[in-house]
């Protein structure tokens, strides 16, 4: 028995996941050797450095993780000193997360690195493939976006079932 002729290597799903875990991997030995950052961890130190205060609500939200990885990212981060954690001043039954001066340092250590891997991958295209790639992912967080959920057609058993 074979397949109906389905190509998971040619499924656009299946290519950005490859493509998503093989770029994390090879950018994870940016901030995991020296700093001993894990994914996680490198991701919440990025997005609360961007920002003056964040609750792990927004964290979570932000770097597209499950809220458990979050909270151990930030744990970690706490306890290494390049977090501090406070009570909001408007609810005093949120916490509020905000990068310390050492978890800036580090941040601006890491920095340049990260930008000269993405600088090596871009190398691959002119720059207008990379408006283009850019303008494209764009598009397809759009469209994610506006698709709450993933559309499933029904086989025609099923169809007939209902």
């Amino acid at each position: 028995m074979t397949s109906s002729g389905f190509n998971l290597s040619e499924f656009l799903p299946y290519k950005l996941s490859v493509l998503s875990s093989r770029v994390t991997k090879m950018l994870s030995k940016v901030y995991s050797e020296e700093y001993g950052f894990s994914t996680p961890e490198w991701r919440v130190l990025v997005h609360v450095a961007r920002r003056e205060k964040m609750s792990v609500r927004e964290i979570h939200d932000s770097v597209y993780l499950e809220k458990p990885s979050v909270s151990r990212a930030v744990a970690k981060l706490e306890q290494a000193g390049l977090l501090a954690k406070s009570t909001c001043d408007a609810d005093h039954r949120l916490v509020e997360i905000e990068i310390t001066d050492a978890g800036l340092k580090v941040f601006n250590a890491i920095v340049p690195d990260a930008l000269s891997f993405e600088a090596a991958l871009l190398e691959a295209f002119t720059l207008k493939e990379r408006q283009d790639l850019h303008h494209l992912l764009l598009r397809l967080q759009d469209a994610l976006d506006r698709q709450a959920e993933p559309v499933v057609q029904q086989s025609p058993k099923s169809r007939a079932d209902t």
